[in-house]
């Protein structure tokens, strides 16, 4: 399993490799020429002391530099931010205890030192014509524009056909809500959906990383598809978490994405990771908050939907609460509680359709 930090880098370096940068341009020309090559990006003090040999040339860069520096055996070190070349023909001495999958002698050592240093090697196969990313002893491999488009695509689809989903149980959790008829596994299922989702937009990101300037398509279709989701999931936890805090919802959200996906379609999982005690099962009755309904009314400030939830406790409570009621609450007035009764009845039929 790759830990959450490391996919990060990885997305952030993949945008130095992606299509219609000065770098990816370079390396393309070093594939199409069969030279092959190795480069190493940033960690300049780690790489340093691998180095054995080679020119300190310390000049700007630009793919046509980097495709005839290419022509010489040794590696080429740039900058953190791939614009200056600091040192060419270099012989790369890592530690030759670490343990490495690959058998070329350029990947080996392309795999090693990236486990040694901070630093993204690369590594463009002369003989099988493709280029490799190692980033902490990971590897990647950079596919081709049309064939990343294909799976970008149906990665997509694949997000349209979850989020799709996702609406109709979210849907059917509000009527419950209303109710007051949610379970314990109606909540359980709703995370699981959640989770889904966000793992498929993950890997529609890793494909748009690596498309470049040829994935703006793909990334407005993206945002449109996971627009307000991740509020929308925050909410959630907390209506349903023993803490209610937002600081404790969002560890808690970054917890559940670190999951196995099989352990997030478990009940008593998600019941684990909320703080519902054990004697929790399926069938258990749980009572949301309200966060996430009061949410969807509009010009209802986050402040105000934290004193409604302080004084009524619940959303079934709430619905009952008359306009006088709301307008007792600290900051919402005649005008804003006449708002909030017409915005939960009309949240309400609107689920009940």
């Amino acid at each position: 399993m790759i830990d959450q930090r490391t996919r990060e880098l990885m997305r952030e370096e993949l945008r130095k490799v992606a299509p219609g940068t000065r770098l990816r341009e370079g390396l393309d020309m070093i594939l199409a020429a069969r030279t092959g090559a190795l480069v190493v990006i940033g960690d300049s003090t780690g790489v340093g002391e691998l180095c054995n040999g080679g020119f300190l040339i310390d000049t700007p860069f630009t793919p046509q530099r980097l495709f005839e520096l290419a022509k010489m055996d040794g590696a080429i070190t740039l900058d953190d931010n791939a614009e200056r070349i600091v040192r060419a023909n270099a012989h790369l001495v890592p530690d030759s205890t670490l343990p490495t999958v690959e058998t070329g002698m350029r990947h080996r050592t392309a795999e090693r030192v990236s486990r040694q240093t901070e630093a993204l090697v690369i590594s463009v196969s002369q003989r099988r014509e493709v280029i490799n990313l190692y980033l902490r002893g990971r590897r990647l491999t950079l596919e081709d524009t049309e064939v990343l488009l294909a799976k970008a695509n149906q990665a997509l689809q694949t997000l349209q056909n979850y989020r799709t989903r996702l609406g109709e149980v979210l849907d059917r959790l509000t009527h419950l809500e209303f109710d007051d008829l949610v379970t314990l596994g109606d909540v359980a299922e709703v995370v699981g959906r959640f989770e889904m989702v966000r793992r498929v937009s993950d890997e529609v990101v890793r494909y748009i990383g690596q498309l470049g300037t040829d994935g703006r398509l793909v990334r407005m279709q993206s945002d449109e598809l996971t627009a307000g989701l991740d509020e929308q999931y925050l909410l959630l936890v907390r209506d349903y978490a023993a803490d209610s805090s937002l600081r404790h919802a969002s560890a808690l959200v970054l917890r559940l994405s670190e999951l196995p996906l099989e352990r997030i379609l478990e009940t008593d999982a998600v019941a684990h990771e909320l703080g519902l005690t054990a004697s929790d099962r399926a069938e258990q009755h749980l009572r949301t908050r309200g966060y996430r309904v009061l949410a969807q009314i509009p010009m209802l400030p986050a402040t105000v939907v934290s004193r409604i939830v302080q004084r009524f406790g619940s959303l079934p409570v709430m619905v009952q609460a008359s306009v006088t009621d709301l307008d007792d609450v600290d900051g919402v007035g005649t005008r804003r509680a006449r708002a909030i009764a017409n915005g939960l009845a009309r949240i309400r039929a609107h689920t009940s359709v």
